[in-house]
This record gives C-alpha cells, structure tokens and sequence, in this order.
C-alpha cells in the first residue's frame, strides 16, 4: 500500500458505494492503473486530501475476509 497527498491530482473517476447516503460521509474508489491493477481510495468529505493507493488483489482479500466474518 501506498498513497498520494492530493487525491485530486489522479486521473481517475470516482465512485462511492449505492448503499451510501446523501451525506459525504463515505469513502469513494477510482480505478489508477487497470493495467497495473491499482486502486485508490479517499475520504468523500475531503477530494484534495490524501488517497491510499491499493492493489487489486490487496482489495479482493480484503472484502473476502470480510465476507467470511474475519473482521469485525
């Protein structure tokens, strides 16, 4: 994992999950490099603050575990 400062500056289209209310009080995701399969996320509430930049597989393992009831 790594990040950039100003999660404005990535050439990316954001979205944020349907199950999200009007309130900014979420997360939004943007596809960086298909290619190289990363993925970045911010704070809604905060679109020039800082992104956490992930790969592809680091997410998929992620929403698995969450899945099987791992982390709660």
């Amino acid at each position: 994992m790594s990040h950039i400062d100003d999660a404005a500056t990535l050439p990316v289209t954001w979205w944020k999950s349907s199950a999200s209310g009007t309130q900014s009080d979420c997360v939004e995701c943007g596809v960086v490099d298909a290619q190289q399969q990363i993925l970045a996320v911010r704070d809604s509430k905060n679109p020039t603050g800082p992104a956490l930049l992930f790969s592809f597989a680091a997410v998929n393992d992620l929403v698995d575990a969450l899945r099987r009831g791992e982390m709660q």
